[in-house]
C-alpha cells in the first residue's frame, strides 16, 4: 500500500508519521473488514436464538463502525490517505475469511470471535508502536479500540460457554 502523504503542521516527524498511517491503515481494513463481517452475520444468522443474535450483531456492528470513522479521521489528520474502499480492505485486513455458507449461530460466533481476538491482538500491538513513536493520540484510539474488542469478544463468546 502506497502511502499518499499531505503537507501538515503536525508536530510528529513525517518518518513517524508514514509508519503510523501505514499501521493505522492495516487498522482501517481489518476493522472495516470486521464491520462488514458482523454485518453479513445479522443479515444471515439462523436458528432459534435468531432475535437476541441479530440484535447484537447489529449493536456490536454499530459500535465498531464508530471506530472505522475514528482510524479513517486520524489517519487523515497525520497527513495521510485513509485507504477505506472495498478493494483496499480485502487486500489489507488481517481477519480470516467469513465463510458465507455459515447460518447457524454457533459457527458464526466461532468465526466471528475469532477475527475479534486477531484484530484484538493487532491492537494491542499498535498500541505498544504508537507508545514507541511517542505519539498518545493514536495510542488513545487504539486503547480505546481494544477496550471494545475485548467488551464484545466477551458478549459474543458467553453465547459459546457452557
Amino acid at each position: 500500500m502506497d502511502n499518499i502523504m499531505h503537507k501538515t503542521r503536525q508536530s510528529i516527524q513525517e518518518r513517524e508519521r508514514i509508519d503510523l498511517v501505514t499501521m493505522l491503515n492495516q487498522t482501517l481494513a481489518s476493522t472495516s473488514d470486521l464491520y462488514a463481517q458482523l454485518k453479513h452475520a445479522h443479515w444471515n444468522i439462523k436458528g432459534p436464538q435468531f432475535i437476541a443474535m441479530h440484535k447484537l450483531f447489529d449493536e456490536i456492528a454499530e459500535e465498531i463502525e464508530g471506530h472505522v470513522d475514528t482510524v479513517a479521521e486520524r489517519i487523515t489528520a497525520l497527513g495521510g490517505t485513509a485507504f477505506g474502499t472495498i478493494q483496499d480492505v480485502v487486500k489489507n485486513t488481517q481477519l480470516r475469511v467469513l465463510p458465507t455458507n455459515v447460518f447457524a449461530m454457533e459457527q458464526l460466533l466461532e468465526h466471528v470471535t475469532h477475527n475479534f481476538a486477531i484484530l484484538s491482538e493487532l491492537c494491542r500491538e499498535c498500541m505498544d508502536r504508537s507508545e514507541e513513536l511517542d505519539d498518545m493520540a493514536t495510542n488513545d484510539i487504539y486503547v480505546d479500540l481494544t477496550r471494545s474488542l475485548d467488551k464484545n469478544l466477551w458478549f459474543l463468546e458467553a453465547h459459546l460457554q457452557k
